[in-house]
């Protein structure tokens, strides 16, 4: 009986350690404080470059937050910004929410009457948006009720006046700002999901999702982000707050790059070997056009040092990986979706897998990765969860603390989180006994001929390593015998030349028979979303009523 008392004494005893909140004020602080003269790059519309450093942003997201509270915001207002990746946007990150408000990023491709429809089902009541940006705020105007437009000179030295002028806000608030009482588990940021699977869902990170996620991103096992690192975040801010990255940027303190509207390939190149860039971000598309401008102008640029490329969005053809690699652009294979904040796996080797031959490494590298620190993975099928045999497809779930356990205003999409609290990514997958994630496809993407399923990802993959072509979309088309057949979509490099036979045959050293496209189309371009994933809805309608040949 004493034991039994001891151990209930010892399981209800509290820890010693300080009661002390992740929140975001303390990074903006540590930036201030630490990192004052680190650079903090923007480039224009116009392409000129504005130098400004850790120290401008503390003074001045802070004025934004004192500004903000002095306008009227509370704690907890939704507050939205439609920018371009700048210095100001930067200010907004950290001066919205260490004011208590929640910045919600709205992506500005997406149509404007669907921006309309998120500002208003967000509630947002403030916006602040880029000048550039006028002409596509003024097509929804009507339709949202903001209590004030306050307008970024960005790329313009005038703001309209019946607008508000952000410098002219930011003048108006104090330095001095007192943070008001934040909780970790209060709302930081709001970002809403691309819109790929239906309508756009909102997701609500907190201050402690956001900090735990830049910690975890900094962890060498995943993007090693560190003081002596120069980013250039190329992903969009409005787009999962460019995967978390210009948070972890400023909580270590390393200089940051920001490209703005602008991002040509051959510009890009050019501000990675003057800033001597280290890591940079992007959709696979951006890394295509980039490996195409190396390739057209062998010699021009030249890297000291690897440079580490994250990618995400979609599966990197493994052919890319293996093209950037002899340029010295090692590229990061990582996983996850707006509602993991986003980051949930990465493509790094295992040490035990150093040694072995570079075509299996390829192989794994290629792969989505294992999970980060905190996160957890499972796979499940209608029986349960699916061995980690790497052969058992299921439906991937996902839990951790920058998960999201619900969606905002969203009752009715309970359905998406398992009755054990795993969140339903929608995406099949497998995992091998490595622990080792691939994405099979997209639940609604892969292709069922004749009762059997067929890979899209896998086949894109494939056919993005033929030498002709730059782009491959594989979609399931429907098929009076075999229920859907998968049709392949081809956009060619220029002055690339590539027989529907000669593709068969490349193929054919991969996949059986069965698996392979009944048919190719060569097409100019193939329509994607406003994050850079094809868009395969449009696509499924396009060619609906395609006409098998008998």
């Amino acid at each position: 009986m004493r034991l039994e008392g001891h151990l209930r004494k010892e399981i209800d005893m509290h820890g010693t350690m300080m009661d002390y909140s992740l929140v975001l004020p303390e990074f903006l602080e540590r930036a201030g404080k630490l990192f004052p003269k680190i650079e903090i790059i923007s480039r224009k519309p116009d392409r000129t470059l504005v130098r400004s450093s850790y120290g401008a942003l503390y003074e001045r997201a802070k004025r934004l937050a004192s500004a903000l509270t002095k306008l009227g915001v509370q704690p907890g207002d939704r507050v939205a910004s439609m920018m371009w990746n700048h210095a100001g946007h930067l200010e907004v990150f950290f001066g919205a929410p260490c004011s208590g408000a929640i910045l919600h990023t709205l992506n500005l491709r997406l149509h404007p009457q669907e921006i309309a429809n998120i500002a208003n089902h967000a509630q947002d009541r403030f916006l602040i948006i880029d000048d550039v940006l006028l002409p596509v705020y003024e097509q929804f105007a009507k339709d949202v009720k903001f209590e004030k437009v306050i307008v970024v000179p960005y790329g313009y030295e005038t703001v309209p006046r019946n607008y508000a002028n952000y410098e002219e806000v930011l003048a108006t608030g104090s330095s001095e700002f007192c943070y008001p009482k934040i909780a970790e588990t209060d709302g930081a940021t709001m970002c809403f999901t691309s819109g790929t699977t239906g309508f756009s869902k909102g997701v609500v990170y907190t201050h402690r999702s956001v900090v735990l996620h830049s910690m975890a991103e900094a962890m060498v096992d995943t993007f090693a982000v560190s003081h002596q690192d120069v980013l250039l975040p190329l992903a969009p801010m409005f787009h999962a707050n460019a995967w978390g990255v210009p948070y972890t940027a400023v909580m270590t303190g390393a200089k940051m790059v920001l490209m703005g509207p602008n991002v040509e390939p051959s510009a890009i190149l050019d501000l990675m070997i003057s800033e001597k860039v280290t890591a940079a971000n992007a959709v696979p598309t951006v890394w295509i056009s980039v490996l195409e401008e190396l390739e057209k102008n062998p010699g021009r640029w030249h890297f000291d040092r690897p440079v580490r490329i994250v990618s995400g969005g979609s599966a990197p053809p493994l052919e890319l990986m293996r093209k950037m690699d002899r340029f010295g652009l090692r590229i990061l294979h990582l996983w996850g979706l707006t509602e993991t904040s986003p980051l949930a796996t990465t493509g790094h080797l295992k040490s035990r897998m150093q040694d072995w031959s570079e075509e299996r490494k390829y192989l794994v590298r290629a792969k989505q990765g294992w999970p980060v620190p905190l996160i957890e993975l499972r796979i499940m099928r209608p029986e349960g969860e699916a061995p980690w045999d790497g052969e058992t497809v299921g439906e991937v779930e996902v839990r951790g603390p920058w998960v999201a356990g619900s969606y905002y205003r969203e009752p009715d999409q309970a359905e998406k989180w398992s009755k054990d609290g795993w969140f339903r990514t929608g995406d099949m997958g497998t995992i091998d006994p490595e622990g080792i994630l691939k994405i099979v496809d997209r639940s609604k993407d892969l292709v069922k001929s004749g009762g059997e399923w067929i890979s899209s990802v896998d086949l894109e993959n494939a056919l993005m390593g033929h030498p002709a072509i730059r782009e491959a979309c594989v979609v399931g088309v429907p098929h009076p015998r075999w229920q859907e057949r998968p049709l392949a979509l081809l956009v060619l490099k220029q002055g690339a030349n590539a027989s529907k036979q000669e593709i068969r045959e490349f193929l054919a050293k991969d996949f059986a028979g069965w698996q392979m496209p009944d048919e190719f189309v060569f097409v100019e371009t193939i329509p994607k979303t406003s994050v850079g994933k094809f868009k395969k809805t449009t696509l499924r309608e396009q060619y609906a009523s395609w006409k098998w040949r008998e």
